[in-house]
């Protein structure tokens, strides 16, 4: 049977013992193996795979390897490939027929057939196929072929039928849905035909559609977990430049990082002004969102910090949100984030609460000075003038908070899609407004 919705698998640990075994071996004892056991021994791809490059249990139609770059996708698909065409326990039933899909053409040949870690690189030696380039097909010694095919010309994939593919780089494909189209009709040959998708996501309309689909069944793996079999320091290297941003977190953590259709926030807008550091700022405050309750389930406790230079730019400085803190928890947190910030003032909202909120604040932290605020207008009225100087560039982040962000490029109109309320957007509204949009008070000529 498959796994329960939603289709998210975290494959139960296997091999242990044999794993174990081959951490522990003695050089002695691996120095005494022939040549052709010692390559027979790393081409056993069982021993060595992390537990989300195996094959999912169960019935599914499409398994999403999805993950970040180097994350071992490549590897993964080869070795499904050799898995299916030699029928290897685990793998699914056996396919004779299978479509190898790229970006190009040029891409299957280069990644997916010769690359380092593609099908001619994988497998065990005696067992690989033949690569046939004129005729763009790859023949196993067992009778096996694969046909390769690109998105540029999902025409190609009219006609040929299969029992098995393998759809690398999906989140890239040119004509991504036609591709598609075009390989699900062709998946009819076999007991259960099936496609393993290798990629690392992006929002395009065929993975969102792709991920959300209850016959998919997904597992994914950041380029960190690859790190013993890339370049030294290159993770740790890519991380400190990129991590945390949604170019990190789409190539690095593998994430499908979107935009809503309608959101009041742009996430380009937000990378174009992401600073390392905030400069020398005039006035620093915590804003806080409390939760009208603090048990599970319950809304989170927005506390976002944010402050203000002598050019009127606004630097947000901090997310510590939190969620399930009773409210002398959420208290001290927030008081504790004033303290080390050196913060001006903590704005609280009191709708929820009222004067209890800042009775409770001022019990955990005297010294903290409060400055109550109400809401009388909805939450995207309110948002509105922040959003406008998002899009002037006129507020910046220091740093990365993809909690916050996220919740800034889902806000709509009806709020967040899922439903939820946005506590951190809300706390990051009352700071912005009240370093940057209190109203002014008004010039007056007295008449006598």
């Amino acid at each position: 049977m498959p796994p329960p919705s939603p289709r998210l698998w975290t494959p139960k640990p296997g091999l242990k013992r044999l794993r174990r075994s081959l951490t522990r071996a003695r050089p002695e004892t691996l120095a005494a193996l022939a040549e052709d056991e010692i390559a027979r021994l790393r081409a056993f791809w069982p021993a060595f795979a992390r537990r989300e490059q195996m094959p999912p249990p169960g019935r599914w139609r499409v398994w999403a390897f999805v993950g970040g770059r180097g994350a071992g996708k490549t590897r993964a698909g080869a070795e499904w490939v050799h898995g299916v065409v030699h029928a290897r326990d685990g793998f699914g039933p056996k396919a004779g027929r299978i479509a190898l899909v790229g970006e190009t053409i040029d891409q299957v040949r280069e990644v997916m057939v010769e690359g380092v870690s593609g099908l001619r690189a994988c497998g065990f030696p005696a067992e690989r196929p033949r690569f046939e380039p004129s005729r763009r097909r790859l023949i196993w010694p067992n009778g096996a072929v694969a046909h390769g095919f690109s998105s540029e010309d999902p025409e190609a994939l009219r006609g040929p039928q299969f029992d098995a593919a393998w759809a690398d780089e999906t989140g890239k494909w040119v004509q991504a849905e036609a591709t598609w189209d075009m390989l699900s009709f062709s998946l009819r040959l076999g007991e259960h035909p099936r496609v393993m998708v290798t990629t690392t996501p992006r929002a395009t309309p065929l993975m969102r559609r792709l991920l959300a689909d209850p016959d998919t069944v997904v597992t994914r793996s950041a380029t960190s977990a690859n790190a013993a079999n890339l370049a030294p320091g290159v993770v740790r290297a890519l991380l400190a430049r990129y991590g945390g941003t949604r170019l990190g977190r789409q190539e690095l953590d593998g994430e499908l990082i979107d935009d809503r259709e309608g959101a009041l926030f742009s996430r380009e807008a937000i990378e174009a002004a992401r600073v390392a550091a905030a400069p020398a700022l005039k006035r620093i405050v915590v804003a806080v969102d409390p939760p009208a309750s603090h048990r599970r389930g319950a809304d989170a406790c927005g506390i976002v910090a944010a402050g203000i230079d002598g050019e009127g730019a606004v630097f947000v400085l901090a997310d510590d949100s939190v969620q399930g803190f009773k409210p002398h928890e959420w208290a001290n947190r927030a008081a504790s984030l004033y303290r080390r910030l050196s913060a001006d003032a903590l704005v609280v909202e009191v709708n929820q609460g009222g004067d209890m909120v800042a009775a409770v604040i001022g019990e955990v932290a005297p010294d903290v000075p409060v400055t109550s605020v109400r809401a009388v207008r909805s939450k995207h009225l309110r948002a509105e003038p922040v959003a406008a100087l998002y899009a002037q560039g006129r507020v910046k982040h220091a740093g990365t908070f993809p909690g916050l962000e996220d919740e800034l490029a889902d806000f709509g109109p009806d709020g967040l899609s899922s439903g939820r309320s946005p506590d951190r957007l809300d706390a990051l509204v009352w700071a912005v407004t009240h370093l940057a949009l209190k109203p002014k008070a008004e010039a007056r000529v007295r008449g006598l």
